[in-house]
């Protein structure tokens, strides 16, 4: 049994990050478990990020940046 993916409510901060960390992560091709080893974030608060039901602190973003291989702007939304 496969779970299926909630909606992200992109009318949120919360949300349109969610919506471009799962995008920047599969373009990178890392899957949340590596991403999870990479960072040393547990899957539980990547998942919660990406499902849009919290943000990460201001200070996470320069890590995910760091193993996605991308500038730390990129990591927010744009408007």
């Amino acid at each position: 049994m496969t779970r299926q993916r909630k909606e992200v409510d992109t009318s949120t901060y919360e949300g349109r990050f969610a919506v471009r960390l799962r995008m920047l992560r599969e373009k990178a091709g890392i899957s949340v478990a590596e991403l999870s080893e990479m960072t040393g974030f547990h899957k539980k608060s990547l998942y919660d990020w990406e499902s849009g039901l919290r943000e990460p602190s201001l200070c996470h973003y320069p890590i995910l940046a760091k193993a996605l291989k991308i500038k730390t702007r990129t990591l927010f939304p744009e408007e």
